[in-house]
């Protein structure tokens, strides 16, 4: 007696195929390219065509231009400060929120998302107001010959002001997943509180810490209406970028700042490159210790 093989392929179950919520990868990568291409990529592409109606001498005068220089070594100078002074203070407040319990600690939680809330310009002109020398800030500090507004030192406190809730924002995760009882195993087997953040901890937060730093960078380069504010626009001296970019434009040299705008798109993603590049290091280097 022969057994019938497709009774036996009968018998034979296929897997149930999990389906996804949301459409397939053919249909969800055309709507993730059509509206990249209409957000992002159309407009990069006209920045590109609208430069390149300039002449190569024009092209040359103008990134060689002192004001261009000035405005580009103050605006990308004073962003990565300010990151560099948001990764660290924005670390201890991230670090106070998530492990110390303590009166006022949602009051302080909702003041961190201040700068997200309260729109650019009426921060640029609080800023001023107070940093001015008849402001309540301005008044003490000029007198010990601190000038904050209308100087170049106001334009990183407004670029701190903005980017330090990138920073907090982004660690808070981070640190509440890290389980308070890797540094209790550490320091039961000897090793002392700095030892136990050093190595254990702060390997840890690398990851986030540098995408908070990348954020924030990326907020400060781009700020422009809480800046104008407090920095006066004096040209080759508190101008950023951003603002010569609008001058341009206000004198009808369209060509002159989508150009300007080209040479900072292409400065940022230099170094924003190399920030993800060290991101990518030291996340490798921690999953190897």
């Amino acid at each position: 007696m022969t057994r019938n093989p497709q009774s036996k392929r009968a018998l034979v179950f296929k897997p149930f195929k999990k389906r996804s919520v949301l459409p397939g990868f053919g249909l969800s990568m055309g709507y993730t390219m059509l509206y990249l291409s209409l957000i992002v990529l159309i407009p990069l592409a006209g920045l590109f065509f609208k430069s390149a109606t300039l002449s190569w001498a024009d092209i040359r005068e103008l990134v060689t231009n002192p004001d261009l220089l000035s405005s580009l070594k103050l605006t990308f100078g004073a962003a990565l400060i300010a990151a560099v002074i948001n990764a660290f203070f924005g670390f201890i407040i991230a670090w106070t929120l998530v492990r110390y319990p303590f009166p006022g600690h949602k009051f302080i939680d909702a003041v961190v998302d201040l700068p997200f809330a309260l729109p650019t310009a009426v921060s640029g002109i609080t800023l001023a107001t107070l940093y001015a020398n008849t402001g309540w800030m301005g008044s003490w500090l000029e007198p010990l010959g601190i000038k904050v507004a209308y100087a170049r030192l106001g334009v990183l406190v407004a670029m701190i002001f903005i980017g330090v809730p990138f920073v907090v924002r982004t660690l808070e995760p981070a640190m509440q997943d890290l389980d308070p009882e890797v540094e209790e195993a550490a320091a039961s087997l000897g090793a002392s509180r700095a030892q136990a953040f050093f190595r254990v901890v702060l390997p840890a937060l690398v990851p986030a810490l540098m995408t908070g730093f990348s954020l924030a960078f990326a907020r400060a380069v781009g700020e422009y209406g809480s800046v104008i504010f407090i920095s006066g626009r004096i040209r080759g001296e508190t101008q950023i970028t951003a603002d010569l970019i609008q001058s341009e434009l206000e004198n009808g040299n369209y060509a002159r700042a989508t150009t300007v705008g080209v040479v900072m798109l292409v400065v940022s993603f230099i170094m924003l490159g190399t920030i993800n590049g060290l991101q990518w290091w030291s996340t490798r280097r921690s999953r190897a210790v």
